[in-house]
C-alpha cells in the first residue's frame, strides 16, 4: 500500500471528522474519503482492467479515483483537459488505456479511440461518473508502474513518463519532511491535477500532513480565456479559500503583483515550471507574499530542490530533498538523482549518467548546496561573434518591465538578438521597456529589435507547455517570417546606431 493511501486510512480512524478534500460545494472528511476510494476500487477491480485514465476538472472526485487506482492496483494515466483531441488520443492509445474515467464524456466519445460497450460508471462522492471503455491498441505497460505522466514539453507528441510508486511516495515522503504540516495545512489546487507537480505537491503532500487538499474548477480559480489567467479570479480563489499555501507558475506570480495581491492567510507559495525573474520575486517580497522557488522535473518524480522558510536563497531553487542528488557535468548540465522514473514509455530503461539523469537544465551550486538554474541547455543559441546566450536569462529580465507580459528570443547565427513580444497593454511602451531591460545586459545579450506578438502565448494555441514554459519551435514557426524579415530589413550599422 502506498504512503498516501496508509496515512489516509490512518487519519479516517483517528481523526475521522477532519476535512481531508474541499470541492466547491462539499467537504469531504478523512472517513468519508477513505469510505469514497475503497468504493471506486472495488469497482475499478470489477471493470478488470489494468490501465485506466482520468480526465476530469479539478475536484474531490478526481481525488478519490486517483487513490482508488492505487488500491486497486491499477496503473493510472492522468490526461490533463489542456491537451489537444489529437494529443488526448495519442496518450489513450500509447499507454494502452482500457477505461477513461471521465466528466467529459462526450468529449472522449468524439475522439475515435473508444469502445462502444457500455460504460463501467465509477460512484464518487454522491455522484456517478463515466467510465468509457477503450480497445487497447499500444503495448502492455512494463511491470511496476503505477502511473504514467504525459508531458506536452516543446514538441506536439506528448511523452509518457513511467513512475513507480516507491518513486512517487519517495517524493511524497521528503518533502512532507521537508515542509511539515503547518504551511500547507489547507492547500488550494491551482494547476489541474493531471500536472505531475500538483498531483504530488497539492494533493499527496496535504493528505500526508493531516491537512486539507481544495480542488475547485480551473474557472472558480482564473484559469481561462484567450491568456489562460483571469487575475481578478486568481486573487478571489485564494482569499476565498483561506489558502496556506498553492504551486504557482510565474505567470501566476506575475498576476498577483501586478494586483497587489495581500494573502495572510498564506504561509508558502512555491513557484516553479519556468524560470523565474528576480526582480518579480523582490517584488512578491515586498508584498509580504511567502514566495519560495522550487525546481522539478517529471523524470525524478516532481520535485527535486524547493526553498523554506527555514532556508530560503533569492535566486536559487532551493537545497535538494533529503532524498535527492544533484551534481554538475563538465558543460554545466545539472544531473539528478532519486525519484527517478523508469523510462519513457516504450524507450526501455532512461540513459543514466553513474545513476544520474541528465535534466538538460544548467545551473551551478553554491558553496551552502543552493542550486541555481541559468537555462536550458538545448535553448542556447550562438551569436554570429560565438557568444553564447542563454534566452531564459534575457527574458526573465524584459518581463520584469510593466510594459511586457511576455517575450521569447531569438538569435542564432544572428548579429544581434530579436524577440517575439506579447505587451501588456500599451504596445507602444515596448520599446523603451526593451532599452531598459537592455541597461541590465551585456552587449552581447541585449535584444536589439523585436515583433509584436498577435496574441498571448497560452497552453490554448500551443504556445505554452502545461507548466508555463514557452514551446519555442510552435513560437518560431508562427513568428519565423516575420523574425526573417526584420534581419533582412535591418542592417548591424542601424542596430548599432
Amino acid at each position: 500500500m502506498s504512503a498516501v493511501l496508509r496515512t489516509l486510512f490512518e487519519h479516517a480512524r483517528h481523526r475521522p471528522e477532519a476535512v481531508a478534500l474541499r470541492g466547491e460545494s462539499q467537504a469531504v472528511n478523512y472517513a468519508a474519503l477513505a469510505r469514497a476510494v475503497e468504493c471506486a476500487a472495488q469497482r475499478l477491480r470489477r471493470a478488470g482492467v489494468r490501465t485506466a485514465a482520468v480526465l476530469m476538472e479539478n475536484a474531490p472526485a478526481w481525488a478519490v479515483v486517483d487513490l482508488a487506482a492505487q488500491l486497486a492496483d491499477v496503473v493510472l494515466v492522468p490526461l490533463p483537459a489542456f491537451f489537444s483531441d489529437e494529443q488526448l488520443a495519442h496518450a489513450i492509445e500509447d499507454a494502452a488505456v482500457e477505461l477513461v474515467v471521465t466528466d467529459m464524456p462526450a468529449r472522449v466519445r468524439g475522439l475515435a479511440v473508444t469502445d462502444p460497450a457500455p460504460s463501467d460508471d465509477i460512484e464518487a462522492l454522491g455522484a456517478s461518473y463515466a467510465g468509457i471503455r477503450v480497445s487497447p491498441r499500444g503495448s502492455p505497460l512494463p511491470a511496476g508502474i503505477a502511473k504514467v505522466t504525459y508531458t506536452s514539453g516543446t514538441t506536439g507528441s506528448p511523452k509518457g513518463v513511467c513512475l513507480s510508486q516507491a518513486a512517487i511516495d519517495e517524493v511524497a515522503q521528503n518533502l512532507h519532511a521537508r515542509l511539515g504540516p503547518e504551511l500547507v495545512a489547507r492547500h488550494l489546487c491551482l494547476l489541474p491535477l493531471a500536472t505531475l507537480l500538483e498531483n504530488i505537491g497539492g494533493l499527496y503532500l496535504p493528505l500526508l500532513a493531516g491537512g486539507e487538499a481544495c480542488l475547485w474548477s480551473s474557472a472558480r480559480c482564473g484559469l481561462q480565456g484567450a491568456a489562460g489567467l483571469d487575475a481578478r479570479r486568481l486573487v478571489e480563489a485564494l482569499h476565498t479559500s483561506g489558502a496556506t499555501s498553492a504551486i504557482l507558475i510565474p505567470q501566476m506570480l506575475q498576476a498577483l503583483v501586478a494586483r497587489e495581491a495581500r494573502l495572510p492567510e498564506a504561509r508558502f507559495l512555491a513557484v516553479g515550471g519556468a524560470p523565474v525573474a528576480p526582480g518579480l520575486l523582490r517584488r512578491a517580497a515586498e508584498l509580504g507574499l511567502p514566495v519560495f522557488e522550487g525546481y522539478g522535473l517529471s523524470e525524478n518524480a516532481s520535485v527535486v530542490c524547493v526553498n523554506t522558510p527555514a532556508a530560503h536563497r533569492a535566486g536559487s531553487v532551493g537545497r535538494p530533498l533529503p532524498h535527492a542528488g544533484v551534481r554538475l557535468a563538465p558543460d554545466g548540465e545539472l544531473l539528478v538523482r532519486g525519484g527517478l522514473f523508469a523510462g519513457y514509455l516504450h524507450d526501455g530503461a532512461p540513459a543514466l549518467v553513474e545513476g544520474y539523469w541528465p535534466t538538460g537544465d544548467l545551473g551551478h551550486i553554491d558553496g551552502d548546496g543552493y542550486v541555481h538554474l541559468t537555462g536550458r541547455k538545448k535553448n542556447i543559441f550562438i551569436t554570429a561573434y560565438g557568444r553564447n546566450v542563454a534566452p531564459e536569462w534575457v527574458e526573465r529580465e524584459l518581463v520584469l518591465q510593466p510594459a511586457i507580459a511576455q517575450a521569447v528570443v531569438y538569435g542564432e547565427a544572428r548579429p544581434w538578438n530579436a524577440a517575439i513580444v506579447v505587451a501588456r497593454a500599451d504596445a507602444s511602451l515596448v520599446g523603451e521597456a526593451i532599452a531598459r531591460a537592455n541597461g541590465s545586459l551585456p552587449d552581447y545579450a541585449r535584444v536589439s529589435r523585436f515583433v509584436l506578438a498577435d496574441e498571448p502565448f497560452s497552453v490554448a494555441n500551443g504556445e505554452l507547455t502545461g507548466t508555463g514554459r514557452p514551446r519555442r519551435s510552435a513560437i518560431l514557426a508562427r513568428y519565423g517570417a516575420r523574425l526573417n524579415a526584420l534581419y533582412e530589413s535591418t542592417s548591424v550599422q542601424e542596430v548599432l546606431a
